[in-house]
């Protein structure tokens, strides 16, 4: 495995993007979800650096990127995943989006289309967050526990640190984590402030690219990987919105970490197809 040391890529004047940057071949890019770091694709940068050029990227506010007042919403994490791409002169790249990451590729292919996109991975990300369409619907949750959360637990650092313990031992992990894990997990989150936490949670919630994920299955080869616990609605809703898209159930919302030996193996099985 060829190493080469992070890097930061500018985005915008004073503000700085840490990318990992390891192998060589075609181009992987991981994008992390919601608060959360490159930390997390360690175990995909093991195993794809070995063929692959595997980028991964903390969006601006996130792990060692710039912590900055502006642009922490989806559009603008779009638009600085268009300037990575451009810097580190990535072409014929298939983009891998985690959670809120998926977000952003969605974002990214509106923005500046497929010139430079292979093939297209989303990992455990409905278009639509929140809807009021009927129970059918893969959503993150009601639109009042929504709103609870936004308001009861992203105001200050300990309701951050109380929200993702939760969120990790109740949705992204199906085994029981250790402490040592928990912790750890938790600290990558809070390397983000709760009042920017905020801000990128409504900004998610709020989005819709349904219409992005249509055109996306129907113009490359794409990919979408649910959780056990809403395989059902998950599965449904894909074919509704994105019909051309494959489609895997695995393990929990932070499957690729839990079960990475599973998950790697199908992220091969469909590079490979």
């Amino acid at each position: 495995m060829t190493v080469s040391e992070g890097k930061y890529v500018e985005v915008d004047p004073g503000v700085e993007l840490y990318v990992q940057d390891v192998g060589r071949g075609e181009p992987i890019v991981f994008i992390p979800g919601f608060t959360f770091t490159t930390e997390v694709f360690t175990h995909q940068v093991e195993h794809f650096s070995k063929t692959n050029r595997v980028i991964v990227i903390d969006p601006r506010s996130h792990g060692r990127s710039s912590i900055t007042l502006q642009g922490n919403d989806y559009v603008t994490h779009g638009t600085d995943l268009a300037k990575v791409l451009d810097i580190l002169q990535l072409k014929n790249v298939t983009l891998a989006g985690w959670s809120f990451g998926c977000l952003t590729i969605w974002e990214y292919l509106k923005q500046h289309g497929y010139d430079n996109v292979k093939s297209l991975i989303f990992i455990d990300m409905s278009p639509k967050a929140l809807s009021t369409n009927g129970v059918e619907d893969w959503v993150e949750g009601p639109l009042d526990d929504i709103g609870a959360i936004y308001n009861t637990y992203l105001r200050d650092p300990a309701g951050q640190r109380e929200f993702i313990k939760a969120y990790t031992t109740s949705v992204m992990v199906q085994r029981d984590v250790t402490e040592e894990e928990l912790n750890w997990l938790v600290e990558q989150s809070l390397k983000t402030p709760h009042y920017i936490a905020a801000n990128l949670f409504a900004s998610g919630m709020f989005s819709d690219y349904r219409e992005q994920a249509r055109i996306a299955s129907e113009t490359v080869p794409t990919l979408t990987i649910v959780a056990d616990h809403w395989a059902d609605k998950a599965i449904a809703f894909t074919q509704k919105i994105s019909p051309k898209s494959s489609i895997e159930v695995l393990g929990g919302h932070l499957m690729f970490w839990e079960h990475s030996k599973e998950f790697n193996k199908l992220v091969d099985q469909f590079l490979e197809g």
